[in-house]
């Protein structure tokens, strides 16, 4: 009995303590992600049976230790309730105020929090408290993407295997995107690994082991070309094995008399044995980089050993799935050796003593990934003195007469394969120069120069007699 009577005592403090304080309820209503520049509002549903002291919205940073106040309403001061709406008859005492943001952007992300106070009945010196929070997640759709060769350019190797990796780099997204790779539209099946390529050091042993067979000789059999290029014996064995002699000088590329045009050397594609690695085996690294605008870089890595014969002109996609957008977002390249590189020389008719400037513009199919260039003059060196220049133009200074007939060779390789393109230098009498008074670098002799004002004194006194 003295139980049920305590009990009952403590349930009527409770309620004269509610009847005298009052009751205040604050519930946010939950907001599901949105992408940067969409409308958003946010709702804080409260009820009470006091009368309201104020409303106040934060938008809470720096992990809560911040709270910067974007909206207040205040009762003393304002008798307008347009900020809120009565879903419910007035004297339910139920309402709902809300903040709408028009065009949110990620900064806006993180969470909000809504504050109401009314008025303690016993005494209107007193404010009863209460809110509540909610989180806003802004999304952030990727801006770009692109597929890069992790090393580039990078030569042409035949007698031995290459690692090859293609990097994607997806840019503005928020959160991280997923990323993965398509080999002629289908999804390639990859190895995940925990450390990227560069660090995987026994990668290269890995497939090695599966791919290289004991052999005492290569049997690819070794031609030799016709051509006076032949006579010369190159430094560059590994590039102009089976040489294939075509015509793939592109058609609208008109000659010029400066330089002769060569046919291409296309070095033949017949790969040892232990190349041949029909199913090969791909490795799948990826990494996640904070940006400051608080979006994520995502780079994502695969790695394979290159078969130039299976692999040229195979089609990779990097595609990008993200829950701001409605449809993948990808970005191809399609793997191919460089062909048919087309060489223009200026200026279109070369005197002595100028300065000529020999450079490949473009090929004629696309090059994926980069190519390496190197220049070498064939039967001799360049006219600096060294054997072989890299780059894609060759730039001769003051070209000298001896010049004229020389012949120069253009190698453009990348890991699919590699290719040798000819030019021959056709040098004219330069008119402002009397003839035979060039010397080695195309510019008139000093004792020459004196012979030819004496023998000009020597007219005039002769005529002066």
């Amino acid at each position: 009995m003295g139980t049920t009577s305590c009990l009952w005592v403590t349930a009527l403090l409770l309620h004269l303590l509610d009847v005298a304080l009052g009751y205040l309820t604050v519930t946010i209503e939950s907001v599901p992600p949105v992408v940067v520049g969409d409308a958003v509002t946010l709702k804080c549903n409260f009820k009470t049976d006091g009368r309201m002291r104020e409303i106040v919205w934060y938008r809470v940073t720096d992990g809560g230790t911040i709270k910067q106040k974007i909206f207040t309403f205040d009762a003393m001061f304002s008798t307008n309730y347009s900020h809120m709406e009565n879903y419910r008859k007035r004297e339910d005492l139920v309402y709902q105020s809300t903040v709408r943001l028009p065009e949110v952007r990620i900064s806006d992300n993180g969470p909000y929090e809504c504050h109401v106070g009314i008025y303690d009945r016993a005494t209107r010196e007193k404010v009863v408290l209460s809110s509540d929070n909610v989180f806003l997640n802004v999304m952030s759709p990727p801006t770009s993407i692109s597929v890069i060769a992790a090393e580039s350019p990078a030569p042409f190797s035949r007698y031995q295997a290459q690692n090859f990796t293609l990097v994607c780099i997806v840019s503005g997204g928020k959160p991280a995107p997923m990323v993965y790779f398509k080999r002629d539209g289908e999804l390639i099946e990859v190895i995940p690994m925990v450390e990227p390529p560069a660090a995987a050091a026994g990668l290269k042993i890995i497939q090695a082991s599966r791919n290289l067979l004991n052999r005492d000789m290569d049997d690819t059999k070794m031609k030799k070309s016709l051509s006076l290029l032949d006579m010369e014996g190159r430094g560059h064995g590994s590039f102009t094995e089976d040489p294939i002699w075509s015509l793939t000088v592109d058609k609208g590329l008109v000659s010029s008399p400066t330089t002769e045009e060569i046919p291409e050397t296309v070095v033949n594609r017949e790969f040892p044995r232990w190349v041949h690695s029909m199913d090969p085996v791909y490795f799948f690294h990826h990494a996640h980089l904070p940006m400051s605008d608080g979006t994520v870089e995502v780079r994502a890595m695969l790695t394979w050993t290159l078969n130039p014969q299976v692999d040229n002109d195979a089609l990779i996609s990097c595609e990008v799935k993200h829950p701001a957008l409605s449809m993948p977002m990808q970005s191809e390249v399609t793997l191919a050796s460089p062909k048919g590189p087309k060489i223009l020389t200026t200026p279109t008719r070369v005197r002595v003593g100028d300065t000529v400037r020999i450079a490949v513009h473009g090929f004629q199919s696309e090059v994926f990934p980069e190519p390496l260039f190197t220049w070498t003059r064939v039967g001799g060196r360049l006219l600096d003195g060294s054997s072989e220049h890299d780059g894609k133009e060759l730039i001769l200074e003051r070209v000298p007469a001896e010049l004229n007939g020389s012949m120069y060779r253009c190698t453009a390789q990348n890991p699919l394969g590699s290719t040798d393109t000819h030019t021959r230098l056709i040098i004219f009498e330069n008119p402002n120069l009397p003839r035979g008074t060039e010397d080695s670098n195309g510019s008139v002799s000093s004792h020459k120069t004196h012979g030819l004002v004496w023998t000009l004194l020597l007219t005039v006194i002769l005529k002066a007699t």
